[in-house]
């Protein structure tokens, strides 16, 4: 399957519940030659209604994070989420929820093959990273699994809420800059 067919397959996704109140598939965006992508948890309201991740406000505290090390979404990142459609309220995604879309992702990652992975946020970390992570204690840090480095921050929505910990978080970027350096062929 290529990248464009996967897309579209995902957009008239029906496998679990959240078909019946989401606005949009949230499948993602950026380049599919990229080396670096950013994973989250779901989509919220204002990605919902725009079938884009990370648009609203953490959106663009995100944005400012990345212009910081030379990123953007449309040039040399691919952004994504577990979940591909919004929970009712922004509540969890229930299990079945997660089962359903983890072969998104699952393909969006063998068509892109990223070299780093940034886990946005505890419940990505938690999936893709291992369960018992904690975020707030092992940001910045990268683990390798199967030839591919990941690495968790605190997500930006936790940094609109807790101001003080933003500092922490930029660090996080400039740790992955430097992995970026280290790892990657085309990414700047």
């Amino acid at each position: 399957m290529d990248f464009e067919q996967l897309k579209q397959e995902c957009l008239a996704c029906r496998k679990c519940g959240l078909c019946e109140t989401r606005t949009n598939v949230v499948f993602g965006t950026g380049p599919k030659t990229a080396e670096v992508m950013l994973i989250g948890e779901g989509p919220g309201k204002n990605e919902d209604e725009q079938g884009l991740p990370f648009v609203g406000r953490s959106g663009k505290l995100l944005d400012q994070y990345l212009t910081a090390v030379d990123l953007a979404r449309n040039k040399n990142v691919f952004i994504a989420n577990i979940v591909k459609c919004r929970p009712p309220e922004n509540r969890d995604p229930l299990p079945e929820e997660w089962d359903a879309c983890l072969p998104w992702l699952r393909e969006q990652f063998r068509i892109i093959r990223p070299k780093i992975v940034v886990c946005l946020g505890r419940i990505a970390a938690q999936r893709l990273i291992r369960p018992d992570i904690s975020v707030t204690k092992e940001h910045g840090v990268f683990e390798e699994k199967n030839g591919v480095w990941f690495m968790a921050t605190l997500h930006p929505a936790a940094l609109l809420r807790n101001p003080s910990q933003k500092p922490m978080a930029f660090g996080d970027f400039v740790a992955l800059r430097e992995k970026i350096n280290e790892v990657c062929d085309h990414t700047y």
